[in-house]
């Protein structure tokens, strides 16, 4: 039997570098490229005269999202450091759920020593980290921290588990922001069960 291909699908064709997101003075780093990609696939692809698919979802919406949470305190313990944060597991599940990587960085960088911690969520649950043993700068209770490439994953992975609330989506565009999508309130926990009927 002779299989007569009418298309090829390269599927996402792009990886998200989830280690390096922005670089030591926060700009953006983006190796590959759509263009870069396809002027090496097309060489090999256009003898066969197929209709090539492009997914690129991730690789457009990971990098265009960032998770921005608030320390809220420090703690030591004779082997580990902790900076615990405002957001949990429940916010990006990915590093608890298969101990995937995402650059952390400070929103508003001090240039302090870097130290071993890490990053612990406020739900008492023995998976609710967002990064263990990071070298990251000091940092005090209410810096921000920024957890890059979660555009693909935040939002709709997140969940209300231990009755937590959604975070707000928040679009920033050309210098300014606006509120997409707001944060949940607390009868929303409820919404279409018996107590939202009463």
């Amino acid at each position: 039997t002779v299989l007569k291909l009418r298309h090829v699908d390269v599927g996402g064709g792009l990886g998200v570098d989830y280690t390096h997101v922005v670089d030591e003075a926060g700009q953006p780093k983006k190796e590959m490229s759509p263009k870069r990609l396809f002027d090496a696939l097309l060489p090999f692809l256009e003898a066969w005269k197929l209709r090539v698919i492009f997914e690129p979802g991730r690789y457009i919406v990971a990098d265009a999202g960032t998770l921005v949470t608030r320390v809220t305190l420090t703690k030591e313990t004779g082997v580990r450091k902790f900076v615990v944060v405002d957001a949990g597991m429940n916010d990006l599940i990915r590093p608890c759920l298969y101990s995937a990587y995402h650059q952390i960085v400070e929103v508003h960088r001090r240039g302090s020593e870097p130290e071993k911690v890490s990053v612990v969520g406020p739900i008492c649950e023995s998976g609710d980290f967002l990064a263990h043993d990071r070298m990251l700068p000091r940092v005090d209770r209410g810096d921000l921290l920024a957890v890059m490439a979660a555009g693909a994953y935040g939002y709709s992975l997140s969940s209300n588990y231990n009755s937590r609330l959604r975070a707000p989506e928040v679009l920033i565009e050309n210098g300014s922001f606006r509120i997409i999508r707001e944060r949940e309130k607390t009868d929303m926990l409820w919404r279409g069960t018996e107590l939202d009927a009463k």
